[in-house]
Protein backbone atom coordinates (compact mmCIF):
# COMPACT_ATOMS: atom_id res chain seq x y z
CA UNK A 1 0.00 0.00 0.00
CA UNK A 2 2.71 1.89 0.96
CA UNK A 3 5.56 3.27 -1.47
CA UNK A 4 8.50 0.34 -1.99
CA UNK A 5 10.91 0.22 1.10
CA UNK A 6 13.64 -2.94 -0.50
CA UNK A 7 16.82 -2.00 -0.51
CA UNK A 8 19.43 -1.22 -3.73
CA UNK A 9 22.40 -2.97 -3.35
CA UNK A 10 24.92 -0.83 -5.53
CA UNK A 11 27.99 -0.47 -4.58
CA UNK A 12 28.51 3.22 -5.96
CA UNK A 13 24.95 4.03 -4.24
CA UNK A 14 26.97 3.07 -0.92
CA UNK A 15 29.89 5.27 -1.42
CA UNK A 16 27.63 8.22 -1.93
CA UNK A 17 25.54 7.76 1.10
CA UNK A 18 28.03 6.59 3.74
CA UNK A 19 31.15 8.90 2.31
CA UNK A 20 29.04 12.15 2.22
CA UNK A 21 29.88 12.72 5.96
CA UNK A 22 31.91 11.30 9.41
CA UNK A 23 29.94 8.18 10.71
CA UNK A 24 27.53 9.07 13.29
CA UNK A 25 27.40 12.75 12.19
CA UNK A 26 23.80 13.38 11.95
CA UNK A 27 21.82 16.43 11.58
CA UNK A 28 18.68 16.79 13.61
CA UNK A 29 15.93 16.33 10.48
CA UNK A 30 17.65 14.15 8.47
CA UNK A 31 18.18 9.81 8.76
CA UNK A 32 21.12 8.77 10.92
CA UNK A 33 23.37 6.60 9.42
CA UNK A 34 22.25 3.31 9.58
CA UNK A 35 19.33 3.94 8.23
CA UNK A 36 20.66 5.21 5.22
CA UNK A 37 23.08 2.35 4.76
CA UNK A 38 20.23 -0.35 5.00
CA UNK A 39 18.85 1.41 1.65
CA UNK A 40 22.03 0.38 -0.07
CA UNK A 41 23.22 -2.44 2.09
CA UNK A 42 23.07 -6.01 0.53
CA UNK A 43 23.28 -7.30 3.67
CA UNK A 44 20.35 -5.43 5.43
CA UNK A 45 17.76 -6.31 6.42
CA UNK A 46 14.92 -6.36 3.84
CA UNK A 47 12.46 -4.64 5.79
CA UNK A 48 11.39 -3.00 8.67
CA UNK A 49 8.70 -5.54 10.63
CA UNK A 50 7.21 -3.08 12.38
CA UNK A 51 5.99 -1.11 9.76
CA UNK A 52 4.37 -4.37 7.86
CA UNK A 53 3.13 -4.87 11.09
CA UNK A 54 1.65 -1.29 11.27
CA UNK A 55 0.11 -2.10 8.35
CA UNK A 56 -0.87 -4.65 8.77
CA UNK A 57 -3.20 -3.48 11.49
CA UNK A 58 -4.66 -0.56 9.11
CA UNK A 59 -5.64 -3.14 6.45
CA UNK A 60 -7.47 -5.05 8.78
CA UNK A 61 -9.42 -1.86 10.22
CA UNK A 62 -9.79 -1.15 7.05
CA UNK A 63 -11.92 -3.92 5.89
CA UNK A 64 -13.70 -4.16 9.00
CA UNK A 65 -14.74 -0.40 8.35
CA UNK A 66 -15.59 -1.56 4.87
CA UNK A 67 -18.12 -4.68 5.80
CA UNK A 68 -19.43 -2.11 8.23
CA UNK A 69 -20.04 0.17 4.91
CA UNK A 70 -21.44 -2.69 2.69
CA UNK A 71 -23.93 -4.14 5.40
CA UNK A 72 -25.68 -0.89 6.29
CA UNK A 73 -25.67 -0.14 1.75
CA UNK A 74 -27.15 -3.45 1.17
CA UNK A 75 -29.65 -3.17 3.80
CA UNK A 76 -28.29 -5.41 6.64
CA UNK A 77 -27.86 -2.85 8.55
CA UNK A 78 -29.27 0.45 9.73
CA UNK A 79 -26.41 1.94 11.37
CA UNK A 80 -24.87 4.83 8.38
CA UNK A 81 -20.98 4.18 8.75
CA UNK A 82 -20.59 7.92 6.62
CA UNK A 83 -22.71 9.87 9.01
CA UNK A 84 -22.01 8.06 12.35
CA UNK A 85 -19.99 10.18 14.52
CA UNK A 86 -17.98 7.00 15.74
CA UNK A 87 -17.36 4.95 12.45
CA UNK A 88 -16.34 8.62 10.93
CA UNK A 89 -13.75 8.69 13.32
CA UNK A 90 -12.77 5.13 13.03
CA UNK A 91 -12.31 5.93 9.57
CA UNK A 92 -10.39 8.83 9.05
CA UNK A 93 -8.12 7.32 11.84
CA UNK A 94 -7.83 4.20 9.47
CA UNK A 95 -6.98 6.50 6.66
CA UNK A 96 -4.36 8.65 8.76
CA UNK A 97 -2.40 5.94 9.62
CA UNK A 98 -2.22 4.82 6.07
CA UNK A 99 -0.35 7.95 4.63
CA UNK A 100 1.44 8.35 7.46
CA UNK A 101 2.47 4.86 6.41
CA UNK A 102 3.16 6.31 2.64
CA UNK A 103 5.58 8.87 4.11
CA UNK A 104 7.62 6.56 6.25
CA UNK A 105 7.90 4.22 3.26
CA UNK A 106 8.90 7.22 0.20
CA UNK A 107 11.76 8.57 2.40
CA UNK A 108 12.47 4.93 3.70
CA UNK A 109 12.46 3.82 0.22
CA UNK A 110 14.03 7.12 -2.00
CA UNK A 111 15.52 9.27 1.10
CA UNK A 112 18.86 8.59 0.08
CA UNK A 113 18.36 9.07 -3.36
CA UNK A 114 15.50 8.10 -5.76
CA UNK A 115 15.55 4.91 -6.92
CA UNK A 116 14.12 5.16 -10.32
CA UNK A 117 13.21 2.07 -11.23
CA UNK A 118 11.58 1.07 -8.50
CA UNK A 119 9.98 3.99 -8.11
CA UNK A 120 8.15 3.70 -11.37
CA UNK A 121 7.41 -0.22 -10.94
CA UNK A 122 5.58 0.79 -7.77
CA UNK A 123 3.83 3.66 -9.01
CA UNK A 124 2.64 1.72 -12.21
CA UNK A 125 1.28 -0.80 -10.28
CA UNK A 126 -0.58 1.99 -8.07
CA UNK A 127 -2.21 3.41 -11.34
CA UNK A 128 -3.65 0.02 -12.72
CA UNK A 129 -4.92 -0.77 -9.25
CA UNK A 130 -6.60 2.39 -9.07
CA UNK A 131 -8.19 2.28 -12.47
CA UNK A 132 -9.45 -1.43 -11.71
CA UNK A 133 -11.32 0.50 -8.44
CA UNK A 134 -12.82 2.93 -10.41
CA UNK A 135 -14.10 0.31 -13.23
CA UNK A 136 -15.35 -1.76 -10.87
CA UNK A 137 -17.27 0.87 -8.98
CA UNK A 138 -18.52 2.48 -11.91
CA UNK A 139 -20.74 -0.79 -12.48
CA UNK A 140 -21.35 -1.87 -8.80
CA UNK A 141 -21.74 1.51 -7.60
CA UNK A 142 -22.37 4.37 -10.87
CA UNK A 143 -23.78 7.03 -8.84
CA UNK A 144 -21.08 6.94 -5.66
CA UNK A 145 -18.16 5.58 -7.80
CA UNK A 146 -14.65 6.06 -6.89
CA UNK A 147 -13.07 8.65 -8.73
CA UNK A 148 -10.30 9.80 -6.77
CA UNK A 149 -10.22 7.16 -3.72
CA UNK A 150 -6.78 6.00 -1.47
CA UNK A 151 -5.33 4.14 -4.48
CA UNK A 152 -5.41 7.11 -6.46
CA UNK A 153 -4.62 9.53 -3.96
CA UNK A 154 -1.11 7.36 -3.13
CA UNK A 155 -0.19 7.34 -6.99
CA UNK A 156 -0.66 11.06 -6.85
CA UNK A 157 0.81 12.68 -3.41
CA UNK A 158 4.04 10.12 -4.04
CA UNK A 159 4.82 11.91 -7.27
CA UNK A 160 4.26 15.62 -5.71
CA UNK A 161 6.05 14.26 -2.74
CA UNK A 162 9.54 13.72 -4.28
CA UNK A 163 10.38 17.55 -4.90
CA UNK A 164 10.27 17.59 -1.07
CA UNK A 165 12.34 14.11 -0.06
CA UNK A 166 15.04 16.19 0.73
CA UNK A 167 14.34 19.21 2.80
CA UNK A 168 15.17 19.24 6.28
CA UNK A 169 12.56 17.57 8.22
CA UNK A 170 11.21 20.77 10.21
CA UNK A 171 10.65 21.92 6.88
CA UNK A 172 8.67 19.16 5.83
CA UNK A 173 6.66 19.43 9.39
CA UNK A 174 5.90 22.84 8.76
CA UNK A 175 4.61 22.12 4.37
CA UNK A 176 2.59 19.22 6.12
CA UNK A 177 1.09 21.40 8.97
CA UNK A 178 0.20 23.98 6.46
CA UNK A 179 -1.20 21.97 4.00
CA UNK A 180 -3.22 20.30 6.56
CA UNK A 181 -4.78 23.68 8.34
CA UNK A 182 -5.25 25.34 5.04
CA UNK A 183 -8.29 22.49 4.37
CA UNK A 184 -9.97 23.45 7.46
CA UNK A 185 -9.63 27.33 7.41
CA UNK A 186 -10.95 27.53 3.35
CA UNK A 187 -14.21 26.07 1.62
CA UNK A 188 -16.16 26.22 -1.68
CA UNK A 189 -19.20 25.00 -3.29
CA UNK A 190 -17.42 24.47 -6.13
CA UNK A 191 -15.22 21.96 -5.07
CA UNK A 192 -18.16 19.79 -4.18
CA UNK A 193 -17.89 18.80 -8.51
CA UNK A 194 -16.18 15.58 -9.20
CA UNK A 195 -14.05 17.18 -11.82
CA UNK A 196 -12.74 19.73 -8.77
CA UNK A 197 -12.96 17.11 -6.02
CA UNK A 198 -10.04 15.32 -5.64
CA UNK A 199 -8.33 19.17 -4.94
CA UNK A 200 -10.69 19.38 -1.59
CA UNK A 201 -11.82 22.32 -0.11
CA UNK A 202 -15.33 21.48 -0.33
CA UNK A 203 -18.00 22.24 2.29
CA UNK A 204 -19.38 18.70 2.16
CA UNK A 205 -17.90 15.36 0.24
CA UNK A 206 -18.99 14.72 -3.44
CA UNK A 207 -21.18 11.36 -3.90
CA UNK A 208 -18.59 8.49 -4.14
CA UNK A 209 -18.01 5.82 -1.56
CA UNK A 210 -14.34 7.03 -1.62
CA UNK A 211 -12.84 10.17 -1.96
CA UNK A 212 -9.13 11.26 -0.55
CA UNK A 213 -8.51 14.96 -2.06
CA UNK A 214 -4.79 16.65 -1.70
CA UNK A 215 -6.35 19.42 1.30
CA UNK A 216 -5.68 17.65 3.87
CA UNK A 217 -4.45 14.12 2.97
CA UNK A 218 -1.18 15.30 1.03
CA UNK A 219 -0.25 17.37 3.98
CA UNK A 220 -0.52 13.84 5.94
CA UNK A 221 2.23 12.23 3.75
CA UNK A 222 4.92 15.04 4.49
CA UNK A 223 3.55 14.51 7.93
CA UNK A 224 4.59 11.18 7.91
CA UNK A 225 7.68 11.77 5.72
CA UNK A 226 9.16 14.34 8.26
CA UNK A 227 7.74 12.03 11.60
CA UNK A 228 9.97 8.76 10.40
CA UNK A 229 13.40 10.63 10.26
CA UNK A 230 12.95 12.61 13.24
CA UNK A 231 12.57 9.30 14.92
CA UNK A 232 15.62 7.40 12.88
CA UNK A 233 17.63 10.62 14.15
CA UNK A 234 17.36 9.45 17.39
CA UNK A 235 19.28 6.26 19.51
CA UNK A 236 16.05 4.97 21.13
CA UNK A 237 13.67 5.73 17.52
CA UNK A 238 16.13 3.73 15.92
CA UNK A 239 15.75 0.43 18.32
CA UNK A 240 12.35 1.36 17.79
CA UNK A 241 12.60 0.37 14.19
CA UNK A 242 14.38 -2.40 14.42
CA UNK A 243 11.96 -4.05 16.79
CA UNK A 244 10.61 -7.59 15.42
CA UNK A 245 9.07 -10.78 16.54
CA UNK A 246 8.55 -14.38 15.56
CA UNK A 247 5.50 -14.19 17.87
CA UNK A 248 2.84 -15.98 15.20
CA UNK A 249 0.41 -12.93 15.42
CA UNK A 250 3.46 -10.47 14.63
CA UNK A 251 4.58 -12.61 11.89
CA UNK A 252 0.95 -12.94 10.82
CA UNK A 253 -0.20 -9.18 11.00
CA UNK A 254 3.71 -8.29 8.94
CA UNK A 255 2.25 -10.72 6.56
CA UNK A 256 -0.47 -8.63 6.03
CA UNK A 257 1.13 -5.39 5.44
CA UNK A 258 2.71 -6.73 2.94
CA UNK A 259 0.36 -7.96 0.66
CA UNK A 260 -1.75 -4.79 1.77
CA UNK A 261 -2.58 -3.68 -2.26
CA UNK A 262 -3.40 -7.29 -2.65
CA UNK A 263 -5.74 -7.23 -0.05
CA UNK A 264 -7.47 -4.21 -0.97
CA UNK A 265 -8.27 -4.79 -3.97
CA UNK A 266 -9.75 -8.25 -3.48
CA UNK A 267 -11.88 -7.46 -0.07
CA UNK A 268 -14.51 -5.55 -1.38
CA UNK A 269 -15.55 -8.24 -4.34
CA UNK A 270 -15.51 -10.84 -1.63
CA UNK A 271 -17.55 -9.27 0.86
CA UNK A 272 -19.62 -8.11 -1.89
CA UNK A 273 -20.03 -11.74 -3.16
CA UNK A 274 -20.76 -13.10 0.04
CA UNK A 275 -23.66 -10.46 0.64
CA UNK A 276 -24.73 -11.54 -2.46
CA UNK A 277 -25.03 -14.92 -2.19
CA UNK A 278 -26.77 -13.99 1.69
CA UNK A 279 -29.23 -11.92 -0.47
CA UNK A 280 -30.36 -14.92 -3.22
CA UNK A 281 -30.79 -17.28 0.14
CA UNK A 282 -32.96 -14.80 1.32
CA UNK A 283 -35.01 -13.58 -1.47
CA UNK A 284 -33.80 -10.27 -1.35
CA UNK A 285 -33.10 -8.32 -4.82
CA UNK A 286 -29.84 -8.59 -6.26
CA UNK A 287 -28.84 -4.66 -6.29
CA UNK A 288 -30.64 -2.62 -3.16
CA UNK A 289 -32.57 0.36 -3.29
CA UNK A 290 -30.24 3.68 -3.61
CA UNK A 291 -31.62 4.14 0.05
CA UNK A 292 -32.17 1.00 1.72
CA UNK A 293 -33.78 2.07 4.96
CA UNK A 294 -35.12 5.24 3.85
CA UNK A 295 -37.33 7.08 6.69
CA UNK A 296 -40.67 7.48 6.32
CA UNK A 297 -39.90 11.09 6.70
CA UNK A 298 -37.02 11.39 3.88
CA UNK A 299 -39.34 9.70 1.28
CA UNK A 300 -42.02 12.06 1.91
CA UNK A 301 -39.18 14.67 1.34
CA UNK A 302 -37.85 12.83 -1.36
CA UNK A 303 -41.79 12.26 -2.88
CA UNK A 304 -42.52 16.45 -2.41
CA UNK A 305 -39.05 17.45 -3.49
CA UNK A 306 -39.09 15.63 -6.99
CA UNK A 307 -42.66 16.87 -7.61
CA UNK A 308 -41.94 20.72 -7.02
CA UNK A 309 -38.71 20.15 -9.13
CA UNK A 310 -40.73 18.71 -11.15
CA UNK A 311 -43.23 21.41 -11.56
CA UNK A 312 -40.68 24.28 -11.89
CA UNK A 313 -39.57 22.76 -14.68
CA UNK A 314 -36.47 20.56 -13.80
CA UNK A 315 -35.99 17.45 -16.19
CA UNK A 316 -35.98 14.22 -14.60
CA UNK A 317 -32.82 13.75 -14.45
CA UNK A 318 -32.05 17.04 -12.76
CA UNK A 319 -34.18 16.81 -10.23
CA UNK A 320 -33.56 13.15 -9.17
CA UNK A 321 -29.93 14.83 -8.58
CA UNK A 322 -31.16 17.75 -6.75
CA UNK A 323 -33.39 15.97 -4.49
CA UNK A 324 -30.96 13.38 -3.46
CA UNK A 325 -28.23 15.56 -2.87
CA UNK A 326 -30.57 17.56 -0.58
CA UNK A 327 -31.82 14.60 1.31
CA UNK A 328 -28.34 13.55 2.27
CA UNK A 329 -27.09 17.22 3.00
CA UNK A 330 -30.17 17.32 5.57
CA UNK A 331 -30.03 13.63 6.79
CA UNK A 332 -26.03 14.77 7.58
CA UNK A 333 -26.29 18.06 9.22
CA UNK A 334 -29.52 16.87 10.85
CA UNK A 335 -31.70 19.49 9.27
CA UNK A 336 -34.91 17.63 9.41
CA UNK A 337 -36.38 20.41 11.87
CA UNK A 338 -35.35 23.77 10.25
CA UNK A 339 -36.62 22.13 6.90
CA UNK A 340 -40.39 21.49 8.36
CA UNK A 341 -39.86 24.42 10.57
CA UNK A 342 -42.62 27.29 9.43
CA UNK A 343 -40.52 29.95 11.52
CA UNK A 344 -36.66 29.12 10.61
CA UNK A 345 -34.10 31.49 12.84
CA UNK A 346 -31.48 33.33 11.07
CA UNK A 347 -28.78 30.61 11.04
CA UNK A 348 -31.60 27.55 10.14
CA UNK A 349 -32.28 29.47 6.96
CA UNK A 350 -28.62 30.25 6.26
CA UNK A 351 -28.18 26.64 6.24
CA UNK A 352 -30.84 25.20 4.46
CA UNK A 353 -30.06 28.28 2.20
CA UNK A 354 -26.37 26.50 1.33
CA UNK A 355 -27.89 22.96 0.98
CA UNK A 356 -29.97 24.59 -1.72
CA UNK A 357 -27.32 26.31 -3.45
CA UNK A 358 -24.79 23.45 -3.12
CA UNK A 359 -27.30 20.68 -4.75
CA UNK A 360 -28.25 23.34 -7.55
CA UNK A 361 -24.86 23.54 -8.65
CA UNK A 362 -24.34 19.43 -8.58
CA UNK A 363 -27.63 18.96 -10.25
CA UNK A 364 -26.63 21.24 -13.10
Amino acid sequence: MVAEQRRDASGGNRSRVTGARPAGAVRIGEAPEPILSDLTSAAAKPRYQLLDLLRGLAIIAMVIFHVGWDLYYFGFSPVDVTTDPGWVVFQKSILTSFLLLVGAGLWLGHGAGIRWRAFWRRWLLLVVAAMLVTAGTLWLLPDYFVFFGVLHAIALFSLMALPLLRLPALVQLAIGAAIVALSFTYTNPAFTDRTLAWIGFWPVSPPTSDVVPIFPWFGVVILGMAEFRLIAASAFGRRVLALSSNLPIARGLAFLGRWSLLIYLVHQPLIIGALWVLMQLQGQPVMPAPAPNLSTEAAGFLESCTSSCATGGGTAEQCTAYCDCALDQIASQDLWSAVASPNRTAAEQLLVDGVTRLCREMSR
